[in-house]
């Protein structure tokens, strides 16, 4: 694991931004596409747009390939929608083709929703092993990650496979990445900052004895690849030296 702080989040945005932009320039070296799931809420808007304007033309953006760690359950055009503030911020400003982009069909019940977006990600892996290049992810101050959230079902899940999960205490259904399907990536991110992820961090990252059912970022420990914090000083102000 690799913790990296920062002073602002002015700094922090433009090191992950570089950090994404090494990675995808490597993946489309390699493998000529770069494989790159998002995550939602509000926290990576100003990375997004570090990403569709200064990134625009520092990686050949068509042979990108964008995914979702999770999505709620609302339809596409409402402003909790995942998708939707990916669109705004960095799909459409770098003009991304819709076939390269990866939503999910809300418009399904969540169980089947899931199933299609995991047969979605099937073929396009086109029976290759399901190693993403990049997955960012987010921790709410719950230690949540991806629509994993404490006590909830997809704790528990050993599957490597996308599922839906009732969370009881937003009395909603969401769809999500399992914690084997993220761990099998080649590089996962974590995107946390603000002095009300503190309490959380410090289990998560600081906790000798793991309880995943309480903090289930824990869970997140990638088998071969490589796990980066970007956290600025707020967040990591509870961690001991």
């Amino acid at each position: 694991m690799n913790l990296l702080i920062y002073k602002t989040l002015e700094e922090l945005n433009q090191d992950l931004a570089d950090y994404v932009i090494k990675i995808a320039e490597m993946s489309i070296e390699e493998n000529d596409r770069f494989n790159f799931v998002l995550t939602g809420g509000s926290s990576p808007k100003a990375l997004y747009h570090l990403l569709a304007t200064e990134g625009q033309h520092r990686i050949d953006w068509d042979k990108v390939y964008f995914f979702f760690g999770d999505e709620r359950n609302v339809p596409a055009n409402d402003d909790n929608y995942n998708g939707l503030m990916a669109k705004k911020a960095i799909l459409d400003p770098l003009g991304i083709k819709e076939d390269h982009i990866f939503y999910v069909d809300t418009t399904l019940a969540p169980e089947k929703a899931a199933i299609e977006y995991k047969k979605a990600i099937d073929k396009h892996f086109n029976g290759e092993d399901l190693i993403f290049d990049l997955i960012l992810l987010g921790m709410g101050d719950d230690a949540h990650t991806a629509s994993i959230f404490p006590h909830t079902t997809l704790v528990k899940d050993e599957e490597v496979n996308v599922a839906s999960v009732y969370v009881e205490k937003l009395n909603t259904y969401r769809i999500s990445f399992t914690a084997p399907l993220i761990n099998k990536a080649d590089n996962v991110a974590f995107l946390v900052f603000g002095e009300n992820k503190a309490e959380a961090l410090k289990h998560v990252i600081g906790d000798e004895q793991k309880d995943v059912a309480t903090y289930p970022s824990q869970l997140i420990d990638p088998i071969d690849g490589k796990l980066t914090w970007f956290t600025d000083e707020a967040a990591t102000k509870l961690l001991e030296d």
